[in-house]
């Protein structure tokens, strides 16, 4: 059985939930980012009771079939900027098709209807606060950001910044108070 799970973005997300469902008895094959494979079906009590305790971590079940594509859609962002930055460079609609099996129109259309944004700003924002983090731990340049981020140049990357957040990257990087915000919230 399978089941899908909101706001699921991290390893550490993914170890809470697991938690979850072991102090439940439940067995699973595999969790991932949104999706947990289980061993057995579970019962209604059971799915009740996982509900209320993974909303109070700040998770929640998807039962409709729109919900889970659109958590799908978004763990893979999610997924490809933050875990897999080597495969940046492959073109998002394709690896959305790919990865999902649907035509990218339904995909963007559905988003777009149910995120009131598009999946290319989504993405970007998820590539901008991967900057603010890079950028907080300042192990990088700004040009090797632009280059792991898979950016045309520095000034694309300046550019997207600045649109995105109103600070450059080097003003950012001053701040004292730098506002990152929780993937889950974008």
């Amino acid at each position: 059985m399978t089941l899908y799970i909101k706001n699921m973005v991290c390893a550490r997300c993914k170890m809470v939930v697991k938690s979850e469902l072991d102090k439940l008895g439940l067995q699973t094959i595999s969790v991932e980012l949104g999706e947990v494979e289980l061993q057995n079906d579970i019962t209604d009590s059971e799915k009740e009771v996982l509900l209320k305790n993974l909303q109070t971590l700040g998770f929640d079940l998807l039962d409709d079939k729109k919900t889970k594509t659109i958590e799908k859609i978004k763990n893979l962002i999610v997924d490809l900027v933050h875990h897999k930055n080597s495969e940046l460079k492959v073109n998002l609609s394709d690896y959305l098709v790919e990865n999902l099996n649907q035509d990218y129109s339904t995909l963007s259309n559905l988003f777009s209807e149910i995120e009131n944004t598009t999946i290319e700003k989504y993405f970007i924002s998820q590539k901008i606060e991967k900057v603010k983090e890079l950028l907080i731990y300042n192990e990088l340049s700004l040009s090797e950001i632009a280059d792991l981020l898979n950016y045309s140049n520095v000034a694309h990357l300046s550019n997207q910044f600045k649109k995105i957040t109103g600070f450059t990257p080097t003003y950012f990087k001053q701040l004292k108070d730098k506002n990152r915000i929780q993937i889950e919230n974008l």
